[in-house]
């Protein structure tokens, strides 16, 4: 945070210390206007867009351009956006994606709860004439022990997931890019750490939400209100 920024960090009641005040440091999650996009409105005194060091702005455009697969993600997703605003599922961008970056081989990393839906989506995409291959989250069958968990949901088997493993195999496969399809919190992060392919989401795991993990978003000011915030 550079020390313009630093100054116009606000101050607001916080109701978890019976009124007192608590230090908050704003940013774009706090903006309203989103003046950086369509330049219609007024930018709010905290902007980080209009805070920010030109060296660290200059750094990060400079990396589209380091890589030739930066630059082929960063143009077939923005491409993608623009001819297909609104009219493409999420599924069918994915392919999309992967014919314009160049893809040939489609890896999926999957929860296994998911791998009916894994093979439809698998379907479509060699239908699209793409080679896929998939792993599941157990492969490798280790125990759940071995991280340091004994008490085990009965609910649930024993063998622990294993996206590094996923991700290693699929590295074995040469896969060109990496579908992830409902990785739970956290295994996720260590796929995408260890795939050498680009990685990219189709389906977020929320068990209790159908997978539509914005649906508790939407529902924060109604029904969900107080189970979040209370």
């Amino acid at each position: 945070m550079t020390e313009k920024m630093k100054s116009k960090e606000k101050r607001v009641k916080g109701e978890a210390d019976g009124g007192q005040q608590e230090a908050v440091c704003r940013s774009c999650i706090d903006c309203g206007s989103t003046n950086c996009n369509r330049h219609q409105a007024a930018y709010p005194e905290f902007c980080v867009s209009q805070g920010l060091e030109e060296n660290i702005i200059e750094e990060a455009s400079a990396l589209y351009h380091a890589e030739e697969i930066n630059e082929k993600i960063a143009y077939a997703s923005a491409s993608i956006e623009s001819d297909f605003y609104c009219e493409k599922t999420r599924l069918e961008e994915t392919a999309l994606f992967a014919e314009r970056i160049g893809a040939k081989k489609i890896g999926i990393a999957t929860c296994v709860g998911l791998i009916r839906e894994s093979r439809i989506v698998a379907k479509y995409y060699r239908q699209k004439g793409f080679e896929v291959y998939g792993t599941g989250c157990k492969v490798g069958e280790i125990d759940k022990s071995f991280i340091g968990l004994d008490q085990v949901n009965p609910c649930l088997g024993r063998s622990m997931c294993n996206p590094i493993l996923q991700a290693k195999i699929l590295n074995r496969e040469k896969t060109d890019l990496n579908v992830i399809i409902g990785l739970c919190v956290g295994h996720d992060s260590l796929f995408v750490k260890y795939s050498e392919a680009p990685a990219t989401t189709l389906v977020v795991k929320d068990r209790v939400l159908a997978h539509n993990p914005v649906g508790a978003i939407y529902q924060a000011e109604g029904y969900y209100k107080r189970k979040l915030f209370s």
